[in-house]
């Protein structure tokens, strides 16, 4: 092998190396960003790692929030018509957060209840996020049926 030959194959082998590593980089770190969404009858039928992050949806049990009067503090359930999954949400709750309402929480499973960082609340009284229009359509629930495939675009 000629020393150019060398050289060419050195350079080939460091840019596949340098391309591979690049590779397993991105799909190790999109693995530990992805989020699941998951509905409370999953949460029911599974059993979940308390340390993976998940997107759990529903509609708010009407008379389950309860509001800690010494800290920012709520808890309440969300169900998709089949199952109860409690909440704890230590935050400032959306303006449009209420009993009836379709959200979107993020968080953790943990001793049975749900533990979210984060509360997302429905932009406008149409709009249902899709996830949680699936999950409720599945199980037959009442909220499910009339908004299905609405967006809320260009509304």
């Amino acid at each position: 092998m000629t020393p150019t030959r060398k050289k060419r194959a050195l350079v080939v082998l460091a840019l596949v190396v340098g391309i591979g590593a690049a590779t397993a980089v991105a799909v190790v770190s999109m693995n530990e960003n992805m989020m699941f969404f998951i509905s409370p009858s999953e949460v029911h039928s599974q059993e979940l790692p308390s340390d993976r992050q998940f997107r759990l949806g529903g509609v708010v049990v009407d008379g389950s929030v309860e509001h800690a009067s010494d800290e920012l503090r709520v808890q309440f359930s969300l169900t998709d018509g089949a199952y109860d999954v409690p909440v704890v949400f230590k935050g400032i709750l959306p303006d449009l957060f209420r009993e009836g309402q379709g959200i979107v929480a993020h968080g953790f499973l943990r001793d049975g209840r749900f533990e979210a960082h984060e509360v997302l609340a429905k932009h406008d009284e149409n709009y249902m996020p899709p996830e949680v229009q699936k999950a409720l359509d599945k199980t037959g629930h009442p909220m499910g049926s009339g908004n299905a495939g609405n967006t809320g675009a260009g509304q």
